[in-house]
């Protein structure tokens, strides 16, 4: 089975990332193939300012490596530094209808918001086809607000193989585990439009403030709680065994424990689930030329199944079947 997935530098990773996804991409980089991009070029339908998108993607990339992304089990690159996706998004776009992309979610948020969208935004699920399509990807994991994405990805395949004979691989949606709740400091969803997370890689010393922080009810010391309407709970649950879960919810239960208390156990299991991440990524901060090799090799392994899938579809529209060579 090849895997397929892309992460958006937009911001530094926190713990509903991990949890709703990034955990579960590691889990799944032993497959047949994994390719995991860092998506700048769709970033920059959102991130305008040149140093801080190259900034999101020096941390986008040592943080997947300090969080368990092997480059000897899965092939972690730059989007950008395989140009045939550009090509290939191209000669996708020739035969997509536009009533598809009018449908996408992105488009129509901003549109029904009166905010103006330009021509990135609106084809912006076309260079999604071509990340997925370029692989020859089976299984994309993907969220269920994000089937849609696989679903136009189907779509567009489709008709370039009705058109030029079977010639792209369909995909399949990956459907993530949607069953972690991950709350954020407020209780609400975490996420960054929200102002509410938790960054995986904060000092200790942040992180703690961060947690004790976290928004609790005001039941007395000495009264007894439910552990199962705390955010401070649910995120503890995240981090700690069954069995330490079962003694932090009696506790709860018993009365006479603070929030604080409960904070302090669910800032001990950060620092134990990510401590040895924590190390990996100073060790990594201290030699960004170890990440910034992986990138530049799995950028090379990338571009070969590229090239092989370009060519594929430049031969099927009756391209000749490589360009030119540039002599200069």
């Amino acid at each position: 089975m090849k895997v397929l997935s892309g992460i958006q530098p937009t911001g530094r990773f926190h713990w509903g990332n991990y949890f709703g996804a990034i955990r579960q991409y590691i889990a799944l980089q032993g497959n047949e193939q994994s390719y995991y991009f860092i998506a700048d070029l769709h970033a920059l339908t959102t991130v305008r300012n040149p140093a801080e998108l190259a900034g999101y993607v020096r941390d986008a990339a040592m943080d997947l490596v300090a969080l368990g992304l092997d480059p000897a089990k899965a092939t972690l690159f730059r989007q950008s530094d395989v140009p045939e996706v550009t090509e290939l998004t191209w000669l996708l776009m020739t035969i997509t209808q536009m009533h598809l992309l009018e449908k996408c979610h992105a488009f129509k948020d901003k549109k029904a918001k009166g905010v103006a969208a330009d021509a990135g935004l609106f084809t912006y699920p076309v260079l999604m086809a071509a990340d997925i399509l370029i692989y020859d990807s089976d299984k994309v994991p993907v969220g269920a607000d994000q089937i849609q994405h696989i679903e136009v990805t189907r779509d567009i395949a489709q008709r370039f193989n009705s058109l030029y004979g079977e010639t792209l691989h369909l995909p399949e949606a990956y459907v993530l585990d949607a069953s972690a709740k991950v709350p954020g400091l407020d209780g609400e969803k975490m996420s960054k439009s929200y102002g509410n997370t938790i960054p995986i890689f904060d000092s200790p010393k942040k992180l703690r403030k961060l947690i004790m922080s976290i928004k609790t009810d005001s039941t007395p010391v000495e009264s007894p709680k439910d552990p199962e309407t705390c955010s401070v709970y649910e995120l503890y649950k995240l981090l700690a065994t069954p069995e330490q879960q079962a003694v932090l919810a009696d506790r709860y239960r018993a009365g006479g424990m603070g929030y604080g208390e409960a904070k302090q156990a669910l800032y001990d299991a950060a620092m134990e689930h990510f401590g040895a991440a924590f190390e990996r990524r100073q060790q990594l901060e201290a030699n960004p030329s170890i990440v910034e090799d992986i990138l530049q090799q799995g950028a090379q392994t990338a571009r070969r199944k590229a090239v092989e899938v370009v060519e594929r579809v430049r031969a099927a529209c009756g391209l000749s079947s490589s360009p030119v060579p540039f002599a200069r």
